[in-house]
């Protein structure tokens, strides 16, 4: 049991600590805002010495596709229309359990707003137990529970297509909406091979969208990204050549010319560039892991939804398509409106994902009931699990 009186110490000096960081940050805003006027001005010589230096950045800067001073107002929607939504959670491998397997469980939710029509709101549970499920990934070093997650991405994403798909209706506008980024920067950390294996189901399920003009959105909630204020770093760079890598490699990251504005975020710039309802320009991400999206370049903006600033990514089909774009922002900022400050359908969707302890036990419970009808006997949890579901205290 957590001892909170011996944290009270602790707790000042990291109040302390958070209020020097937040005057900190009010001047570093204050210069972000001025560099974003000076930026304004020089843009396309700015884009340009991005897509001509980018390799040798030891920053990844997004571009911008539309002029930074540009920004839209966004009325929600008002008429009918559909919502689909996707989740997963799991139940994680443990050698400690009657048996090693793991399971992922994905929510789906489709909504359609006024048009009579009842909400489809269930989950999809799989389990996965065999051998190649279970061993696969550590040919290329990855840990079970690792690849368990990158399954559960996949799983999310090709769930979202099928439902798309067999909701569609050709007269309604539709959003298919995904909890997450779109550009799945944790992919670039995993062998080329095992990269592949899953980007091919990700990309098919998004063909399937494109070929019916169904627009998918990727709401991220209190982002953290800097791809905007990175690209600010270009306007007070020094150097007529902007390669990190040949002027500042041998300094700390804090002390490099360009780094008087980090680690400023995104989403606390537009806090102060956005009103209530308004949607920044487009802007263009250049993660390493895009180069093997092929034609889904994913966009993204950032849309003030009234309680926080939000991120949105949309891959090309729907971010360079004026109307497909509108209908996906008009429907993001009436389901934040309907559930008080976050996508309804989104929320929903996690709802029926999510896995509780009591599922968990009853999980291992019916597995442990099949195994005997099969004849597997002396069928039990280890030692440690059995001492920590049974403690004194």
């Amino acid at each position: 049991m957590l001892d909170l009186q011996k944290l009270m110490g602790q707790m000042q000096g990291m109040s302390e600590q958070l209020q020097r960081e937040a005057q900190q940050l009010t001047a570093k805003l204050d210069r972000a805002q001025l560099l974003w006027q000076q930026a304004s001005l020089q843009q396309d010589l700015l884009c340009q010495a991005s897509y001509q230096w980018r390799d040798r950045f030891s920053f990844n800067a997004a571009v911008p596709v539309e002029r930074m001073e540009q920004v839209q107002a966004i009325a929600p929607i008002s008429h009918s229309h559909l919502v689909l939504a996707t989740d997963g959670s799991q139940i994680a491998p443990s050698r400690h359990e009657i048996a090693y397997c793991y399971l992922i469980n994905i929510g789906r939710v489709a909504i359609t707003y006024n048009a009579g029509i009842y909400p489809l709101l269930d989950n999809r549970p799989e389990v996965f137990y065999k051998t190649e499920d279970l061993y696969k990934s550590r040919q290329w070093g990855i840990q079970t529970e690792q690849w368990m997650t990158l399954k559960r991405t996949v799983a999310e994403t090709v769930a979202l297509a099928d439902l798309a798909l067999e909701m569609r209706s050709p007269h309604l506008p539709t959003l298919a909406f995904s909890d997450g980024a779109l550009i799945h920067w944790e992919f670039d950390e995993i062998p080329a091979e095992a990269r592949s294996l899953l980007l091919t189901d990700i990309l098919s399920a998004w063909d399937r969208l494109r070929s019916q003009d169904i627009p998918l959105a990727g709401y991220i909630s209190a982002p953290r990204a800097a791809e905007i204020t990175n690209f600010l770093r270009l306007a007070i760079c020094p150097f007529e050549q902007p390669d990190c890598q040949s002027h500042c490699n041998q300094k700390p990251l804090d002390h490099a010319p360009c780094s008087q504005i980090q680690p400023l975020r995104d989403g606390t710039l537009w806090n102060r560039l956005l009103k209530v309802g308004e949607c920044s320009p487009l802007w263009r991400s250049q993660a390493r892991i895009l180069q093997e999206y092929g034609e889904h370049q994913i966009y993204f903006c950032y849309l003030h939804v009234g309680t926080e600033i939000a991120r949105v990514e949309m891959p090309a089909w729907t971010a360079l398509n004026p109307n497909l774009r509108s209908q996906a922002l008009q429907i993001i900022l009436a389901q934040v409106q309907k559930g008080y400050g976050y996508p309804v359908a989104l929320a929903e969707a996690h709802n029926q994902a999510v896995v509780t302890g009591s599922d968990r036990r009853r999980f291992f419970a019916i597995l442990e009931q099949q195994m005997v009808k099969s004849g597997l006997r002396n069928i039990t949890t280890s030692y440690k699990e059995s001492r920590k579901r049974s403690s004194i205290a």
